[in-house]
């Protein structure tokens, strides 16, 4: 088989955890990173004669501290001068979308020695901030003019008729799919539970056997552990309790080496180091969750993995493992979907790290650990073919990868450019009053708790009877409440009613009558 010259392969990964007693040993991400891409590179057999020709760093910005230019920062570590520094944007799919430019670059002859990098020490940062020593002594300066990314923080999100009701941060969207995707299935809250439970603790068996995994070796926790509701397991946002949560605070690195058939024969790479990246795809939709189609399917995360498919020239009964990302059960729940695979009892791997509640959230950089893992099973040829879908924002970025220990079918090279466009097009969304007055119904929703196991607030998504329009509310007294929280009833599809408070928010009011 006639395989072109310029085939971007992977030839190298590299990753660490750095979990450990000492205050003194807890390293920025900027060495953590550097870390993993000097075990990539001694993985590809790279020495520092050949680092020289590296000619593309790719980085994936970490949460725990603000760069003014991190691959910069990693280009003076190594000792490299590559003609392209790239940082991506912040979101879960930039591993699978910096390697698939790094792979194009490769491709169309721009770049001959790629690294692609990220990770993170929000554990490490945590630790310094209870010892009262911030900024951790030692750590590069932060950029003055950066914000500090943080998913719990609704003031990145602007003023908005989402922020005007405190609705917008993952642990509020995610649910929301969950709860919609729940009714849609016709599952009752209980059965809901118990499948994501059984997930999780499936999920919780491969990250305790992952090294790289922030549980790894740790006590098991099964499916009642997870899916039941306590002190130490209170309820975050229904359905979903704190072990259904991503858990961020790890610190954790990962890197991979791409280059070309080409140039890896000319750096004498052993062969049965590369991995073929064969094709890959992303796109996005709306950031406002209230302006999306609807709460029970992803568009991106559908139209992300086909196209990836099809430019790998793959159907989905060619992948051998999957590695979908999965922050809540919900994103794994929706790729299983789409793709005909049971979820609890799959015929092939949905998750080769365990989801980022147990493997550990790392930031953005959970898919860099997934493609390295890949990477390393297809070496060993215990699958052919493997595509990891990365996941970013609340369900609004998604990229997919493929990978594969034989090259891609066919004469066609890489594919120039993404096939998707930056945004899903051609969906209907139904129209937007932000002012919401009268009979109206709950397309979605969730209910947030305190510390103390008490229902907060809850956010509503529902729709204006007369006219089919949108609307985003919070409930509007003690009893809508009672029956939002109510674990024998399904609230979506409730009736009601919507009125405008006097500070500006949307109040929705269940029927006193509504039942099951």
């Amino acid at each position: 088989m006639h395989v072109p010259r310029t085939t971007p392969i992977i030839v190298g990964v590299g990753e660490l955890r750095n979990k450990h007693a000492e205050l003194s040993d807890d390293a920025e991400p900027a060495v953590l990173i550097s870390r993993a891409v000097r075990l990539a590179l001694e993985d590809a057999s790279i020495s520092e004669k050949d680092l020289m020709g590296v000619d593309s760093i790719s980085i994936v910005p970490p949460w725990t501290w603000a760069y003014p230019n991190l691959p910069e920062l990693i280009a003076e570590k190594l000792k490299a001068k590559p003609n392209h520094l790239i940082t991506g944007y912040h979101g879960g799919n930039q591993p699978a979308a910096l390697c698939d430019e790094a792979a194009r670059r490769i491709a169309v002859g721009e770049s001959r020695l790629a690294i692609v990098a990220g990770g993170e020490a929000l554990a490490s940062l945590a630790r310094f901030q209870k010892a009262g020593k911030l900024p951790p002594p030692g750590w590069s300066k932060p950029d003055p003019a950066a914000k500090v990314i943080s998913p719990s923080d609704l003031s990145l999100l602007g003023e908005n008729v989402g922020t005007r009701h405190s609705l917008g941060l993952p642990i509020h969207i995610y649910p929301m799919y969950e709860n919609a995707l729940r009714a849609r299935s016709q599952q009752t809250q209980q059965e809901n539970n118990r499948e994501s439970a059984e997930l999780y603790a499936e999920f919780d068996k491969i990250a305790r056997a992952q090294p790289y995994s922030w549980r790894f070796g740790e006590a098991s926790r099964d499916a009642n552990a997870i899916g039941t509701v306590t002190k130490d397991n209170r309820m975050i946002c229904t359905p979903y309790p704190l072990l259904m949560n991503a858990f961020n605070s790890v610190n954790l690195a990962a890197a991979c080496i791409i280059t070309s058939v080409e140039h890896a024969e000319h750096l004498r790479i052993p062969q049965d180091k590369w991995i073929y990246v064969l094709g890959g795809a992303g796109t996005s939709v709306h950031d406002n969750v209230w302006e999306r189609p609807n709460f029970h399917s992803s568009p991106s995360l559908e139209q992300s993995i086909d196209a990836a498919l099809a430019s790998s020239q793959l159907s989905a009964e060619d992948i051998d493992a999957f590695d979908f990302y999965s922050c809540f059960p919900i994103v794994p729940k929706l790729a299983c979907k789409h793709l005909g695979l049971s979820l609890t009892r799959p015929t092939k791997p949905i998750s080769l790290l365990g989801g980022l509640t147990s493997f550990g959230g790392a930031g953005n950089n959970y898919s860099m650990h997934a493609i390295t893992e890949m990477v390393r099973q297809l070496r060993k040829h215990t699958y052919r073919n493997g595509l990891v879908l990365a996941n970013g924002g609340s369900l609004t970025h998604h990229h997919s990868l493929c990978l594969s220990w034989q090259p891609r079918k066919g004469s066609e090279g890489y594919a120039r450019r993404n096939p998707l466009p930056q945004l899903t097009e051609d969906l209907f969304v139904p129209p937007i009053d932000e002012q919401a007055d009268g009979p109206a119904s709950i397309e979605t929703y969730t209910v947030e708790y305190d510390r103390k196991g008490n229902p907060k607030v809850a956010y509503i998504i529902g729709r204006i009877s007369q006219t089919g329009h949108r609307f985003v509310a919070n409930h509007g007294d003690a009893a809508t409440m009672q029956k939002l929280v109510d674990p024998d009833l399904e609230p979506i599809g409730l009736s009601g009613i919507v009125h405008q408070s006097r500070d500006g928010r949307n109040l929705f009011y269940l029927k006193s009558e509504a039942k099951l």
